[in-house]
Formats: structure tokens, C-alpha cells, sequence
């Protein structure tokens, strides 16, 4: 896939909001690291985080399965975990896509 080669960093949302919103930088900053933490503390408790229009994120739970070793061949035990997943919503999907947004609603 190409794209802009651009990462977007926590420095660059804090600078988005103080742009755009007419926080302080401080305050930009400390509004930023509030959204981030509320969403990685409803993650830990495996809760779901659905932000309308753009997408959830969903926590899982694998089981312990048998995995092998490509080099060798050897079976290794992966033990039992959590995984975060991503879900666009179908807006966020058409949006960078490039298509006109539908009224469905998003996911």
C-alpha cells in the first residue's frame, strides 16, 4: 500500500488540537494524554472503545494453541492471551477509499 510516508505522533494531535480547538499547548497536550488514557484503561478492563464514524477497538482473548518454529520445525506451546483489534467503521472505510459517504450508518 502507499501512502504519505507520515507518521502521526502524539506531538502532532496535541498540535492539531491546539490549532484547531484554541487550547493552550499545555492544555492540548493534557487533553490528548486524558482521551489516550481513558481509552487504554477501557481496553485493559476488556472493554470495547467504539468511536462513532471512525471504528472499534475490540479486546480478544486467544487460547493457548501449538505453534511451530518455520526454521525448525519445532512445536512450541503460545500460551493463552489478549489481542487488540481494529474495526474501521464503514465511513472510515468509504472515507479512505475515496468514495462519496452513504447515509448507512457506521458499524
Amino acid at each position: 500500500m502507499s501512502g504519505t510516508g507520515k507518521t502521526v505522533t502524539r506531538v502532532d494531535l496535541c498540535e492539531a488540537v491546539y490549532q484547531k480547538v484554541g487550547l493552550s499547548r499545555t492544555e492540548s497536550s493534557a487533553f490528548v494524554e486524558l482521551v489516550l488514557k481513558e481509552i487504554t484503561d477501557c481496553l485493559e478492563k476488556g472493554e470495547t472503545v467504539k468511536l462513532s464514524s471512525f471504528g472499534s477497538f475490540i479486546v480478544r482473548k486467544k487460547g493457548q494453541r501449538i505453534g511451530r518454529n518455520p526454521k525448525t520445525g519445532t512445536e512450541v506451546p503460545i500460551s493463552p492471551r489478549r489481542v487488540m483489534v481494529f474495526k474501521p467503521s464503514a465511513i472510515l472505510k468509504q472515507r479512505i477509499n475515496g468514495q462519496e459517504i452513504t447515509a448507512k450508518a457506521d458499524e
